[in-house]
C-alpha cells in the first residue's frame, strides 16, 4: 500500500513571503493576545453564570473579546492575501476559514443582540458560550497549522546532497 506523504503547507515562494511579510509578526503577537483576552472573558463569564455576579463585566469582555477577533481576521486575511494571493479560502487554510466564518457569525450575532439589548443577560452569555466553543476549535486549527509548519522541511533542494559534477575524492 503506497504512504502517501504530509500536506505541504507552503512552497517555498510562500514560506520566503510568510517569513518577509510584517503581518506574520502582527499575527504573531494578536494571537496570543486574543487567546489571553479570551481566557480572562471566559472566565468571567462563566462565573457570572454561575454567581449572577459582575454580569456587566462579563458582557463586556466578550465585546472587547470580539473587537480583537475583527482585527485579527482582518490582519488574517491581509497576510493570506501576501502569502497565498487571495484573502480567504486559500486551499492550505480552507477549512479554517470555513470555521473562522462561523466564529465570526457566532460573535457577530453576540455583539447585535448585546447592542440591542434583544436577550436577557443569561441569553447573551450563552451565545458568548457558543462563540467561545467555535473559537477553541478554530484556534486548534491554527495550533495544528502552526505545529505541522514547524515541523514541514523546506521544499528547496540541499545542495549538499546533490552529486557533484567533478570527480570525488576517495578516502
Amino acid at each position: 500500500m503506497p504512504t502517501s506523504s504530509p500536506q505541504v503547507l507552503y512552497t517555498p515562494a510562500q514560506r520566503a513571503r510568510r517569513d518577509a511579510t510584517a503581518w506574520t509578526m502582527v499575527q504573531g503577537i494578536l494571537a496570543p493576545v486574543q487567546f489571553l483576552i479570551f481566557g480572562i472573558s471566559l472566565y468571567l463569564v462563566l462565573n457570572s453564570l454561575h454567581t449572577g455576579e459582575h454580569t456587566d463585566w462579563a458582557l463586556a469582555s466578550v465585546v472587547i473579546k470580539t473587537l480583537v477577533l475583527y482585527a485579527i481576521m482582518v490582519t488574517g486575511a491581509i497576510w493570506e492575501k501576501v502569502v497565498f494571493g487571495q484573502y480567504l479560502f486559500a486551499p492550505a487554510f480552507y477549512w479554517e476559514d470555513v470555521v473562522s466564518m462561523l466564529v465570526l457569525a457566532l460573535h457577530t450575532g453576540y455583539l447585535w443582540v448585546w447592542w440591542q439589548g434583544l436577550w436577557s443577560h443569561t441569553d447573551q452569555l450563552l451565545l458568548a458560550l457558543a462563540a467561545y466553543v467555535s473559537y477553541a476549535i478554530n484556534a486548534a486549527q491554527y495550533i495544528r497549522k502552526l505545529r505541522m509548519a514547524r515541523l514541514q522541511k523546506p521544499t528547496t533542494p540541499d545542495l549538499t546532497s546533490l552529486p557533484s559534477s567533478g570527480a570525488q575524492a576517495s578516502t
